[in-house]
């Protein structure tokens, strides 16, 4: 299993995929952070990105999906993170140490992470 953060999920989502993406998504099942649905609705509403939440596809495409409850155990995880960032980027991460799933990210700052499990 794969924890996706909240671009590489918007890339999958709309074909924007690289082909080393492609091809790490297509081995694995997805996971996501609860905090990803509410990134992807804040995003929407400031029309930064189109997707339309009550498109049945992407209702479709998020149940075959694992969403990780945001938990105290992820919260006190984020202590433990070697990066700053912005707080969802810290859910993410922090749900991939939590629940020992590799984090899927193009963001630098998390890739040079020494204790995120990253893909």
């Amino acid at each position: 299993m794969l924890n996706l953060d909240t671009h590489i999920l918007i890339y999958a989502l709309s074909d924007n995929l690289t082909r080393k993406e492609k091809d790490i998504l297509t081995r694995e099942s997805w996971s996501i952070s609860a905090i990803v649905l509410w990134e992807i609705t804040k995003l929407s509403q400031l029309k930064r990105i189109e997707i339309n939440l009550d498109d049945p596809d992407f209702t479709v495409a998020l149940s075959n999906i694992h969403i990780w409850p945001i938990t105290l155990d992820v919260c006190r995880a984020i202590r433990r993170l070697d990066f700053a960032g912005d707080p969802a980027d810290g859910i993410i991460a922090a749900t991939s140490l939590v629940h020992n799933v590799p984090l899927i990210t193009r963001d630098q700052r998390m890739r040079k992470s020494k204790i995120l499990p990253i893909i």
